[in-house]
């Protein structure tokens, strides 16, 4: 007579788990909202739970931003140097282009975000990333062109 004993299984590594059990998280991003039964059948109707995603407009928005204000210090630094107000000016035109196009691109981000995130559709973020992208573009520009002005001032004396 053949006698097999079963050993238990041996304990987790780790500490035991506290707390209520975490609802099982989606590998593939979609969770299902809401299940309706369809009546007479075996089939069901799903709604599923679309996670937000963060505007790309406002992320390209934010880099032009800091863009102008980096170009915005060599117009500084050409201004006030002396090396010449061409550079400092295709530098500030740069400058300026870089600003309003960080305005731009944060002005329309602000608005998808605003108009997303109705039933069924793709809900936005990134409002805070599209007002820094506004003030970062609009500071860069302003920069430039004080820095010329002020350049072209102290040549010019």
């Amino acid at each position: 007579m053949l006698l097999f004993m079963m050993q238990p299984p041996p304990p987790p590594y780790g500490p035991p788990p506290y707390g209520p059990p975490l609802p099982p998280q989606s590998v593939s991003g979609w969770e299902a909202e809401r299940v309706d039964v369809v009546t007479g059948t075996d089939f069901g109707l799903v709604q599923l739970r679309v996670v937000p995603i963060t505007s790309g407009l406002a992320i390209g928005g934010l880099a032009a931003g800091i863009g102008s204000i980096l170009v915005a210090i060599l117009v500084v630094c050409f201004g006030f140097s002396g090396a010449g107000s061409w550079v400092a000016g295709a530098f500030t035109l740069l400058s300026v282009l870089a600003g309003g196009g960080a305005v731009a691109a944060s002005l329309i981000a602000m608005r998808q975000i605003r108009r997303s995130g109705g039933p069924g559709r793709v809900r936005f973020t990134g409002r805070g990333l599209a007002i820094a992208g506004i003030s970062c573009g609009g500071a860069g520009a302003g920069i430039s062109l004080l820095a010329l002005l002020l350049g072209l001032v102290l040549q010019a004396s």
